[in-house]
């Protein structure tokens, strides 16, 4: 008796806090997010492994914003179910990327680009010449006169038993 009195004055809690616009731990928060990227051909797939599980729209924790959970750290409310891909989706899984790949690249290549011609111009229009011309030999650099490329190889040390 008691009990079903009690599950009367829950439900008409419940439904009068709903009216009002209460928020419950169950409902999502309202929060909006740049539009997704188009799915790639391995998210179009239907894994029959997940059965009946919602397929859950691939979105980063990250773009979501940071107050209103009811787990701020993880940016996620009771109840509410994990993606497949939760440890890359999560608020500990990559970063994304705040200047777009593309933009990213061409400001690297523009980087690299300035280093080589700084370099460039510092070789060849900074450094001066030499002074002086290098010394030439005459007689193919004087190899006969020094005795030729054998004799003028290290010789091999020799061991001896003298120790």
């Amino acid at each position: 008796m008691q009990a079903a009195a009690f599950r009367r004055v829950v439900a008409r809690r419940a439904q009068t806090s709903l009216a009002a616009g209460a928020r419950t731990y169950a409902t999502p928060v309202p929060w909006s997010t740049p539009a997704p990227a188009p799915p790639t051909p391995k998210e179009q797939e239907d894994d029959p492994q997940l059965g009946d599980y919602p397929r859950l729209p691939w979105v980063s924790k990250q773009t979501r914003p940071a107050r209103g959970w009811e787990d701020p750290q993880m940016r996620r409310n009771f109840g509410e179910p994990l993606h497949e891909k939760e440890e890359i989706l999560s608020m500990w899984g990559p970063d994304i990327p705040v200047v777009p790949p593309p933009i990213a690249l061409r400001w690297f290549s523009m980087a690299v680009a300035s280093f080589v011609t700084f370099g460039v111009i510092v070789k060849f229009a900074l450094v001066p010449d030499r002074p002086a011309v290098p010394r030439e030999y005459p007689f193919d650099g004087l190899v006969t006169e020094l005795g030729g490329l054998e004799e003028n190889k290290a010789r091999p040390e020799a061991i001896s038993d003298e120790e």
